[in-house]
């Protein structure tokens, strides 16, 4: 009888991984957001629904303040179980209880008509200033240019406007506005999409492993073997079965790709499995929504978090989730409140 198969429950991170991605572009970037968030009406965030809590970036926080905001989680149709949505759905939500929140595909421009009607709703009390002006941001590709062209296709039946891309790095600066909505009897709206803009250290080894799985960081920053281990223990944890058809479960992904890759015809000379191709063409297939269905980030865990921090600092600052912000990029920095605590004293 063939022993059952048990997956692991702890990934071993190296500290081999690099924990930077912020690029010229995205610091530059970033500054011209703050020149022109005065001059939009509000802000649509972007994050990949698959990492929720990851793909958030707290400098936006500071950068675009208490400005007007949307919480748009991008590639709901990469989720391919609706029970794993309706799991997840209400827990997104209180990520961001204050803030409209919406959800769109990549595939269907008519999943951002939601979008549509809001700023409709709002551009008509908007009419006084001639147009709407909104800022589309997020981190690297998480769908900005590509929620873009939903929402001008949908709007204003026009081909797409943005450029998209399955690599990061596409949009490199702020763009032109696109409009979206036009009608003779209200405001006009217009989009501006920016590029990408990275955390400038990334002290969990895990969250930089998440955002590399989803196609947010270049493959060539972290080994694809690497990132294919990391794919693999999350599916083990999941459903196994769903790469059966190329090998048995197995904890072992030297294993698991020299399977893969005969199995698929990945080979070099001498019919020499080539490891690393095998390793992308199989984190490809998961991003492509082959390979099951489920978050990389532990919402329940991140809620309860965020409870505790609520009862250790109260909010003593003005503006919308500024405090949730503050904590988060202290994870973010690796320091504690305390020492958070201590640089705001000397700055004062």
């Amino acid at each position: 009888m063939a022993a059952k198969f048990i997956p692991r429950t702890v990934f071993p991170f190296s500290e081999s991984i690099p924990r930077s991605y912020f690029l010229g572009h995205h610091k530059a970037g970033l500054e011209k957001m703050k020149q022109k968030v005065d001059s939009v009406n509000y802000v649509i965030e972007c994050r990949d629904i698959r990492i929720p809590v990851t793909s958030i970036n707290p400098l936006f926080e500071e950068a675009l303040g208490a400005k007007k905001r949307l919480i748009v989680y991008t590639k709901r149709d990469l989720l391919d179980t609706d029970s794993v949505f309706r799991k997840n759905k209400e827990r997104m939500r209180k990520l961001d209880e204050k803030t409209p929140v919406f959800y769109t595909t990549s595939t269907f421009a008519t999943s951002a008509k939601p979008i549509l009607e809001q700023l409709k709703s709002d551009a008509q009390r908007l009419q006084e200033f001639g147009s709407c002006q909104v800022m589309v941001v997020g981190m690297p590709n998480v769908g900005k240019s590509t929620l873009i062209n939903c929402l001008r296709n949908t709007g204003v039946f026009k081909p797409k406007a943005a450029y998209t891309g399955a690599e990061p790095g596409i949009t490199r600066k702020v763009g032109t506005p696109i409009k979206i909505l036009d009608d003779p009897n209200q405001s006009a709206v217009y989009v501006l999409d920016t590029p990408g803009v990275f955390v400038p250290y990334m002290p969990d080894g895990e969250r930089m492993l998440r955002l590399a799985l989803c196609g947010c960081v270049k493959d060539t920053i972290i080994s694809p073997v690497t990132i294919a281990d990391y794919l693999l223990y999350h599916i083990n944890l999941n459903t196994p079965a769903v790469y059966e058809r190329w090998s048995k479960p197995t904890n072992d992904i030297s294993h698991f790709l020299d399977q893969f890759a005969h199995q698929t015809g990945i080979l070099g000379k001498g019919g020499i499995p080539n490891t690393d191709q095998a390793a992308l063409n199989f984190v490809h297939k998961w991003r492509a929504g082959e390979m099951g269905s489920f978050l990389l980030d532990d919402l329940q865990l991140e809620l309860s978090e965020r409870k505790r921090a609520r009862h250790l600092e109260k909010p003593s600052f003005g503006g919308k989730g500024k405090w949730e912000a503050k904590i988060e990029a202290d994870k973010i920095a690796g320091r504690s409140r305390k020492e958070r605590k201590r640089e705001e004293r000397k700055q004062t």
